[in-house]
Parts: C-alpha cells; sequence; structure tokens
C-alpha cells in the first residue's frame, strides 16, 4: 500500500497520526503563494475522506496541516510547542539505544511525560544540523553531540525543561 503513509502531526497537546498528508502537500506544493486560509482548506478537503477529523477540531486540524505545508517547503514556522519534547539522533548503534534507554529510565524517575522520538534517518538528521552521533535534543534544543551523557547530567537538563513547560 504505497500510499498508505502516515504522518505524525501535533494538535494541542497530542500527536495524530494522517494518512495521505505527504501526498496531499506535494499535491498542492503548486499552490504556494496562495492565502493561508485557501491551502489550509484544500488540505482538508483532501484528508477528511482518509481520516477521522471531528467537525469541531476541523480549525485545529487545517492550522496543523498549514504549519506541515509550510515545513516541507522550508519555511521557518514556529512548533507548537506543548510538554517536553524529545529527539535522540542516531541510526540505531549501540551507544544510541544506551541513550535511549538511560533517558527513558531517566524520565520515569523524575515522573516527567515527554514525547520521546529516535531519529534514524540520517537525512533527517543532517537536516537538523547535527554532524556527530548520538546526538540530544530537548525541545529542540541541542543537549549533547557524539556523547553519551551521565544519568546526574540527563537528570539536571530534564528537570529544568520540564519546570520550563508548567
Amino acid at each position: 500500500m504505497p500510499d498508505a503513509d502516515i504522518t505524525q502531526i501535533s494538535l494541542g497537546k497530542f500527536q495524530v497520526g494522517i494518512v495521505g498528508l505527504k501526498a496531499a502537500i506535494e499535491e498542492l506544493k503548486s499552490s504556494q503563494g496562495r492565502p493561508d486560509a485557501e491551502i489550509a482548506q484544500a488540505l482538508l478537503a483532501k484528508l477528511k475522506p482518509r481520516n477521522y477529523i471531528p467537525a469541531s477540531s476541523q480549525e485545529a486540524y487545517q492550522k496543523a496541516f498549514l504549519r506541515e505545508f509550510k515545513k516541507a517547503l522550508g519555511e521557518k514556522v514556529e512548533e507548537e510547542s506543548r510538554g517536553l519534547t524529545i529527539k535522540i539522533l542516531g541510526p540505531g548503534c549501540p551507544s544510541c539505544d544506551w541513550l535511549e534507554q538511560t533517558l527513558m529510565a531517566a524520565l520515569e524517575e523524575l515522573g516527567l511525560p515527554a514525547a520521546v522520538e529516535h531519529v534514524r534517518d540520517m537525512k533527517e538528521i543532517a537536516a537538523l544540523g547535527v554532524m556527530s552521533l548520538p546526538a540530544l535534543l530537548i525541545n529542540d534544543e541541542v543537549k549533547s553531540v557524539g556523547q553519551v551523557p551521565t544519568t546526574a547530567m540527563l537528570k539536571k537538563w530534564l528537570a529544568a525543561a520540564g519546570c520550563q513547560e508548567k
């Protein structure tokens, strides 16, 4: 099923999987320059038949679709930041996996909820400007590159980031 691609998007404090978002964005790239509301409406019209989008949430979905459209065009967009977001960058080597395990244990010990993503795609990693792996980003801020930080250091960073979110 080649067109069953599912893209995770931020919708308020939730991550939602959308079927066909990448294809819809590709189709509408020629609409660049048109009013944002028109592009958002066109994306909603294309995606609604294949995704459950409650009527009460359509405006929020349109904002999220437009944000993803602009990101795909390389435009700067303000991410919706709700809660702690963490990215572990690395292909899945032992050091990357160790960082992920240590991070999860630290989050559990601190009782902090977080959206954790392990980015393994080298193109995506390069796009983030990181040249040495493993790397750790907390709320889009690079905290560690080329090494696995100590548990104490992880806890310090997480606690500081977790406090900022409240």
